[in-house]
């Protein structure tokens, strides 16, 4: 039987993502410097809140978060752990179809506002439509995560941000899988005046071959994929239902399964 491990697209062992919330004016030009480094963010924005205390207004956010992934934080950012069901289910519902009918494409994952949630929001999500809930306990770790509706980043990114970015540059062991996952707001680098911190940040981890650079959502749904697999019993073959290309390195050589396809494993 071959040995056969999921690698990241094109055969990279890491990914990196970016995480911003409440969607302030200073995502323009955070967004302007993750462009200028080839990485991808993720923002979660209030849809009750747009164009109130320097956020951003609806007409603006599809050219803005063009490339990036736009994901729900709440219509008006309660801490949602203590509110009843019934004003989560609103919140996160309003937030989806407001966006949607803005970016036109379906909304699925959410952070959690103030970093509240508990079991019954995480078994409420999946029915409303979300994939992932992004929490705010940093772990200054670079694992995938077993539960993506806890979605632990690695760090803020006041978090010895350029210290963890140097450790995992130099990741090399392919026998396994990282990735850094940066969280943080971006009014905060006016607040504490260092958008240098940020810029050096991309500069020192963009434009990397070993590094695939994803939205939340994205690697939600590469990790989906592989998991859909339809291997043969003894790993000689596989079927790909989904729709996107999945990754495996086989006996140490490359192999694409791309979407709807069923591809040999053994030649």
């Amino acid at each position: 039987m071959p040995k056969v491990m999921l690698a990241f697209p094109k055969g990279r062992h890491k990914v990196l993502t970016m995480s911003y919330d409440d969607g302030k004016e200073a995502d323009k030009r955070l967004v302007n410097i993750f462009n200028q480094f080839g990485i991808k963010g993720t923002f979660h924005l209030n849809s009750g809140l747009l164009g109130i205390d320097d956020r951003i207004r609806e007409d603006e956010i599809k050219e803005i978060y063009k490339g990036h992934e736009i994901a729900t934080h709440t219509k008006t950012h309660p801490t949602i752990a203590r509110s009843p069901k019934e004003q989560l289910i609103e919140e996160i519902m309003d937030d989806r179809k407001k966006f949607e009918s803005i970016v036109e494409y379906t909304v699925r994952g959410h952070s959690y506002p103030n970093g509240s949630y508990n079991k019954l929001v995480k078994d409420i999500l999946p029915f409303l439509g979300i994939e992932y809930g992004r929490t705010v306990h940093s772990t200054g770790q670079f694992s995938i995560p077993n539960d993506f509706y806890e979605w632990n980043p690695t760090c803020h990114h006041k978090r010895n941000l350029l210290e963890l970015a140097e450790t995992f540059i130099n990741l090399y062991k392919k026998q396994y899988l990282y990735m850094m996952y940066v969280w943080g707001h971006s009014y905060e680098f006016d607040l504490d005046e260092n958008w240098g911190l940020i810029e050096e940040f991309c500069h020192l981890v963009g434009g990397r071959d070993d590094i695939w650079y994803a939205t939340n959502i994205e690697i939600v749904d590469y990790m989906k994929a592989f998991q859909s697999l339809r291997f043969s019993a003894n790993s000689h073959f596989v079927f790909n239902p989904s729709a996107i290309s999945i990754w495996l390195n086989v006996d140490e050589k490359l192999i694409e399964v791309k979407g709807g396809t069923r591809t040999d494993l053994v030649v």
